[in-house]
């Protein structure tokens, strides 16, 4: 099982380790593409109104051109705890066990403008990028990561369960995956609740035991946690919103 993770703006300073090794992470079929789009935005940050444009920030927000100036030589963190909001808050990876955190770098992987996609606990530094960027010279991050990005993500795993925000699954279709909707009980899509409730089901799915193996087992497992999960086709299921 893999579970496919939107990332999150915003993102935690800091971190334990050295400088980013791109060589170190996993999914290393992307380590060309990789450098390219952090030598990139390197480059970029030396003009900080062209940064600010680029990456559609405000004035008041030239930390992050800062911090993508010094996306090679600033330490490094655990992609489960460089990533923060919302969806993170949930997921409270600071309170799993030893046991369950060594689950979520085999269960987990974060989708990332900059990475591709990520495994928990691969070690990068914070940045600003998002999915629907466009960088001077390169061109959109979709038309790049989609032709190095689907096939990895094909044969990832024979259960990928996708909880990616739409400009992040335009960075690679994955046909066979299941999906997540977060729903009200009656029926309408939710908007505030979304990130909260899918953070939820990722807790679940690093702290079961065993992990499913298919759509019915995921089912089975998130019931079993107390989650309303619905099989609503061969790869979709909807999270109904219970508070």
């Amino acid at each position: 099982m893999l579970v496919l993770l939107p990332p999150s703006e915003t993102k935690s300073d800091g971190g334990a380790g050295g400088p980013l090794d791109l060589d170190a992470l996993s999914f290393p079929e992307l380590t060309p593409l990789r450098r390219k789009l952090s030598d990139a935005l390197v480059a970029l940050a030396a003009d900080v109104p062209a940064s600010l444009r680029a990456l559609e920030l405000s004035e008041r927000q030239h930390h992050e051109v800062h911090r993508n100036a010094a996306l090679l030589t600033s330490p490094t963190a655990p992609a489960l705890s460089r990533y923060t909001g919302v969806l993170y808050d949930a997921l409270d990876a600071k309170t799993l066990t030893k046991t369950e955190k060594s689950r979520a770098d085999k269960r987990l992987a974060v989708a990332s403008a900059l990475f591709g996609v990520v495994r928990a606990g691969d070690p990068i530094p914070a940045y600003r990028l998002s999915g629907g960027s466009s960088l001077p010279g390169i061109g959109t991050l979709s038309s790049l990561w989609r032709p190095e990005l689907e096939p990895v993500l094909a044969g990832a795993d024979d259960l990928v369960i996708d909880m990616r925000s739409g400009a992040y699954a335009a960075l690679a279709r994955i046909p066979d995956a299941v999906t997540v909707k977060v729903i009200m009980p009656n029926g309408r899509t939710v908007s505030h609740h979304n990130k909260a409730y899918k953070g939820r089901l990722a807790r679940v799915l690093v702290t079961a035991p065993k992990e499913p193996s298919s759509v019915s087992g995921l089912v089975r497992t998130a019931t079993a946690a107390g989650l309303m999960l619905r099989q609503t086709g061969d790869r979709a299921v909807d999270l109904v919103v219970t508070d």
